[in-house]
């Protein structure tokens, strides 16, 4: 039976950083991925981009994961966005920020970095072995023992599960994180599929396909749940939404929808423009032109598709003059340009949830080190945990930060 210092579980981003991180300090490591390759769902981040991570400071950062976002701070201050890209660039992979905060390889390529941090790995002599899905964890006396897979069993006295959450399950994430550690006495919240397209109820969606609507802002209109919103570019399918805001809000809407049956939501598609604005936007374009009928004055601030579905829900004749529309039909035409209403009523589940929402409680997670407060020589990173932050490179930092603090098995 052979023994290892470390057996890492799983070859994403946080499994690699924790395996290359151990192997720095002179550990024996072992990195086991059950699929017949490394960084299978590292692959197709970012649609094969790689958003690495982003150029916020560590407050702001985590102020973007909610109330759970202070678990990280010992991580980032260890290992923030610049020691990230430093690493990086030590490994011979240059980065840069083109928009000034979403951080990319300068090949814009996830393969380049999978290759350059699969021979890191080989230059440190981390073993990996492909084709191995753990089964068991063997715990004795409160200390980490064995990892059993389908083939064999191996000896260690520490292990980082870095298995992910149950997004892209044809990627290999399938949850196996979860029962590893409530295997060993650890908590497992609900899970919820996450930054995923979402499905309406209402039909005329279906209309709009062509058009990216920029910088719109979405809320859930509830009345517990007024907070709740987001803001980002929206792309209407022939089922419902998808687009950065959607990617964004479905981090919300995914647990809501465990609960009702349907989330009625509130767009605002003009930019943050409320009632006033865009009564003196259409009076200033009048001026110049006092014959642009419903329809013209509508798509000086949308797409034509979405105009004109606008105006058919307003029941407002897009053929007539502004001012020859009754004035309950008027009013009601631009309180939809201000809030467009949508029933948000499903979404395709883990198949297309690039993230998981909720994991193994961070109240079993020792911050400083990732080490489980239940089992010695146990440690945990990335996705497997109950933290999830929204698009922009958030996920993936998380991960490389805590597989960076776990593969130092404090």
């Amino acid at each position: 039976m052979q023994a290892y210092t470390l057996i890492v579980i799983g070859s994403g981003a946080a499994g690699m950083m924790a395996a290359i991180t151990a192997a720095r300090n002179g550990k024996k490591v072992l990195l086991l991925e059950k699929l017949s390759k490394i960084g299978a769902k590292l692959k197709a981040t970012g649609g094969g981009r790689c958003n690495l991570t982003n150029t916020l400071d560590n407050e702001t950062f985590m102020s973007h994961f909610g109330r759970d976002g202070k678990f990280m701070m010992p991580a980032l201050d260890a290992f923030d966005h610049k020691a990230l890209m430093a690493f990086f660039k030590e490994i011979g992979v240059e980065s840069h920020a083109p928009d000034g905060f979403r951080v990319f390889p300068m090949t814009h390529s996830s393969s380049t970095i999978i290759d350059a941090m699969q021979q890191e790995m080989e230059g440190l002599g981390v073993e990996v072995r492909c084709s191995q899905k753990v089964i068991a964890l063997s715990c004795n006396n409160t200390q980490i023992s064995a990892v059993e897979t389908m083939t064999d069993t191996y000896l260690t006295d520490h292990v980082v599960v870095a298995t992910g959450g149950k997004g892209y399950p044809v990627l290999g994430a399938e949850g196996d994180g979860y029962a590893l550690a409530e295997s060993l006495g650890h908590k497992v919240t609900e899970v919820f599929p996450a930054m995923m397209p979402l499905k309406c109820k209402e039909k005329w969606v279906a209309n709009c396909t062509a058009d990216t609507i920029a910088k719109v802002t979405m809320t859930v209109d509830m009345k517990k749940y007024k907070k709740l919103k987001a803001q980002g570019d929206l792309i209407f399918t022939k089922s419902g939404i998808r687009g950065p805001v959607v990617l964004d809000f479905s981090r919300e809407i995914t647990p809501l929808l465990s609960q009702y049956e349907e989330v009625p939501v509130l767009m605002n598609l003009t930019k943050g423009m409320n009632e006033e604005q865009i009564r003196a936007h259409f009076k200033k374009v009048l001026e110049k032109d006092p014959h642009q009928n419903v329809l013209a004055l509508v798509k000086t601030l949308l797409p034509e598709s979405v105009s004109l579905e606008l105006c058919r829900s307003a029941e407002a004749n897009p053929t007539l003059g502004l001012h020859k529309l009754p004035g309950v039909v008027r009013d009601r035409l631009i309180k939809l340009l201000v809030w467009t209403p949508l029933t948000i009523n499903g979404h395709d589940g883990f198949k297309m949830a690039m993230i998981t929402r909720g994991g193994v409680s961070l109240k079993e997670i020792d911050p400083y080190t990732m080490q489980s407060k239940k089992c010695q020589g146990l440690y945990f990173c990335g996705e497997v945990m109950n933290l999830d932050g929204p698009c922009g490179g958030y996920n993936l930092q998380w991960s490389f930060a805590s597989g960076h603090i776990a593969g130092k098995l404090g």
